[in-house]
C-alpha cells in the first residue's frame, strides 16, 4: 500500500507562520499536520504501507525533504519525494508522482485532518472519503445511488444534491487507472479553473465502469488559516486527551505554574509563574514566564512574558513580551 501526499503550497493564507516551514509542516498538538494525517490513514488502512510520495515545492529545501522522509520511515515505510514547481492543479500534482503510481494507493491532501472509525472497503476501485456537512453548497459533494455508490460529484451545488462533502482523501485499488485517466486529461489539455483536477481522472474512471463507494469519517478539520488551525489544535488535542494519550512532557520545568488540560507541552518548556490551557499546544524548548495562555499554538523554541493569550498562533523562534516598548514584526502579522 502506498500514500500519495501533494502537498506543494506554501500555505498563504497561514502567513507568516509558512514562510520558513510549509503549511503540512506546521505542528497540531505537538506533531505535523503531514505526520498526524498518514499515521491516520495508517491506522484506517490496517495494513503496512510501503511507500509514501510526497510532492514538494523543489524550493522547501533539504531540512523539509529529510524531514518528510523521516515521516515515511517511521510508518516502517520508503519516503520519495517528487516536485511540482507549478501550482497546476490537484490531477498535475498528483501525476508529478507517476513513477509511485501503481498498486494500491491512497491519495491525500496535506491540509486536512480527520478521525475515523470505520472499514476501508479494498473490494471497491475506489472510496471517497467524505464527511457530512451542514452547508454542502460550500464544499464538493458526492451523489449516491441505491446501491450506495457515488454517481456524481458535483462542486458547489447550488440546489442540494446531497450534503457529503468530499475531504480530499481518496483510496484507489489500482492507482495506474487513475494515472492513465489523468494523463489524458494533461495530453488533451483538460482544464478547469486555470488548473488539471482530480475530478475529471475520477469522471473518466467512473466512465469506464470503475465503482466508487463512500467512506464517511466522523470528524474533519482543517487547517487552511490562522482561525481554523487554532481550533484543529484545540479539538485534535481533547481527542488525544480522550484517548489518553501522553500530552505533557516529563522534562518540562513548572515553577508556581498551572496547567489546565488538554495541551501539549514539549520537551524541555519553562513555565514560571504561568496559568496554561485548556487547548494549548506550546512546542519544544519555549519559555513561558508571568503569562497566561489558553486556545493557542506555540512552536519551538520562542519566549513569551508578561502576556494574556487566548485564540493566538505565534511560531518558532519568537519574543513575545506583554510589556513591549520596542517592537519589530516581519511582513503578514497581525497583532488584534
Amino acid at each position: 500500500m502506498k500514500i500519495i501526499v501533494p502537498m506543494a503550497g506554501r500555505g498563504s493564507r497561514l502567513r507568516p507562520h509558512t514562510l520558513t516551514v510549509p503549511k503540512p509542516l506546521i505542528p497540531i498538538a505537538g506533531k505535523p499536520i503531514v505526520h498526524r494525517l498518514v499515521e491516520d490513514i495508517a491506522k484506517v488502512l490496517d495494513e503496512k504501507v510501503d511507500e509514501v510520495a510526497f510532492i514538494i515545492g523543489q524550493d522547501f529545501g533539504e531540512k523539509v525533504e529529510t524531514d518528510l522522509k523521516a515521516i515515511a520511515e517511521s510508518l516502517g515505510a520508503k519516503g520519495t519525494i517528487y516536485y511540482q514547481n507549478k501550482p497546476l492543479g490537484t490531477g498535475h500534482a498528483i501525476m508529478c508522482a507517476k513513477d509511485s503510481l501503481s498498486g494500491p494507493a491512497v491519495v491525500a491532501y496535506a491540509d486536512t485532518l480527520f478521525k475515523a472509525d470505520f472499514t476501508l472497503n479494498k473490494d471497491a476501485d475506489a472510496v471517497i472519503w467524505v464527511k457530512q456537512v451542514e452547508n454542502p453548497n460550500a464544499y464538493g459533494v458526492v451523489k449516491l445511488n441505491e446501491k450506495n455508490e457515488i454517481t456524481e460529484l458535483i462542486e458547489k451545488p447550488e440546489e442540494f444534491v446531497s450534503d457529503l462533502a468530499v475531504i480530499g482523501i481518496y483510496y484507489f485499488k489500482d492507482v495506474a487507472v487513475l494515472k492513465g485517466e489523468l494523463q489524458k486529461v494533461l495530453d488533451q489539455n483538460i482544464i478547469r479553473g486555470g488548473e488539471y483536477q482530480i475530478n475529471d481522472g475520477i469522471k473518466a474512471m467512473q466512465a469506464s465502469g470503475n465503482v466508487f463507494v463512500p467512506g464517511k469519517v466522523d470528524e474533519w478539520m482543517d487547517c487552511g488559516n490562522k482561525q481554523i488551525t487554532v481550533e484543529t489544535n484545540g479539538r485534535m488535542l481533547n481527542f488525544l486527551h480522550q484517548d489518553g494519550e501522553k500530552l505533557i512532557s516529563d522534562s518540562v520545568k513548572i515553577t508556581n505554574s498551572e496547567i489546565t488540560e488538554p495541551c501539549f507541552i514539549g520537551e524541555n518548556v519553562v513555565l514560571t509563574n504561568a496559568k496554561i490551557g485548556p487547548n494549548v499546544s506550546i512546542g519544544n524548548g519555549t519559555k513561558v514566564e508571568n503569562s497566561t495562555i489558553k486556545n493557542s499554538l506555540i512552536q519551538n523554541e520562542s519566549v513569551i512574558m508578561n502576556a494574556n493569550l487566548d485564540n493566538a498562533m505565534i511560531g518558532s523562534n519568537a519574543k513575545f513580551d506583554g510589556n513591549f516598548t520596542q517592537i519589530s514584526i516581519g511582513d503578514y502579522s497581525v497583532l488584534d
